[in-house]
């Protein structure tokens, strides 16, 4: 499989979301989540990564993120995939890749949509059936925002004020639950390929704008309408790519930003 194109596009949110190989369980050890978690955390003090949201499943993850254009979310993907999964395949002894080859970005629109993408990752594990509402799973964004920890938080509350236009945390909890709220009592908790497959989710000016900010990359990229909403659709990876070998091998020494 080719290597795909590296499109940087800051001041925009990207939906991240990496697989382990071959789909296997890896994360099913709370004490991986706990690894990754903590990874995240210092890729956000390290590289001064914008955490907006994620979760941890058993076998994938999600990332929600504000690019700023200091080549952070690049460099935080490879620190924490890489020693992720140095540290399960110390542990378990084991050789061979722990990610896909490739981990995918998605760019999504303010307002609306990134409501609803926020909602998306909230509800994963209640998709899975693993759970009845997103409180019950511990290794998420939603509950660092209902109940914020004291220490090593990763969730950037500021950023989450600015983009949803309200004045204080609380009252940003009090609209977070309305969301979930209203998304459980839908019952509308399908996977929704829209937010994982394609360039960019938004309306059709905000995609208008992605596809021209792609230049080359975008030029023959189409806007269709997909699961009730829109996209520019993609044949490979958008955002930036890394081999298994990369990932795997990362140490503090060898940190690249691959622009």
């Amino acid at each position: 499989m080719p290597r795909a194109n590296r499109n940087f596009l800051p001041g925009h949110v990207w939906h991240i979301t990496h697989r382990c190989h071959k789909k296997e369980f890896l994360l099913k050890f709370s004490k991986d989540r706990k690894r990754w978690r903590y990874w995240l955390y210092v890729a956000k003090k390290r590289y001064g990564l914008s955490v907006l949201n994620f979760i941890i499943t058993s076998n994938h993850i999600h990332l929600l993120v504000v690019d700023h254009g200091h080549g952070e979310i690049a460099r935080s993907m490879q620190l924490i995939g890489g020693r992720t999964a140095q540290e399960y395949n110390q542990r378990k002894k084991r050789k061979g890749a722990f990610w896909e080859d490739r981990y995918h970005a998605t760019a999504v629109d303010t307002e609306d949509y990134l409501v609803r993408c926020m909602v998306y990752i909230d509800l994963n594990m209640v998709r899975a059936g693993v759970v009845s509402s997103p409180e019950d799973w511990c290794w998420c964004g939603y509950h660092e925002i209902q109940k914020p920890p004291k220490r090593y938080s990763v969730i950037n509350k500021n950023a989450l004020l600015e983009l949803f236009g309200v004045s204080c945390f609380e009252q940003y909890q009090q609209v977070h639950q309305c969301w979930i709220k209203d998304a459980l009592k839908a019952e509308n908790n399908q996977r929704v390929t829209a937010w994982t497959q394609n360039i960019a989710v938004g309306s059709q000016d905000y995609l208008t704008t992605v596809k021209s900010a792609l230049g080359i990359a975008g030029r023959y990229r189409t806007v269709t309408t997909e699961d009730g909403v829109h996209t520019l659709k993609e044949q490979v990876t958008s955002y930036e790519v890394h081999s298994v070998a990369e990932m795997e091998t990362l140490s503090d020494d060898n940190t690249i930003y691959l622009g």
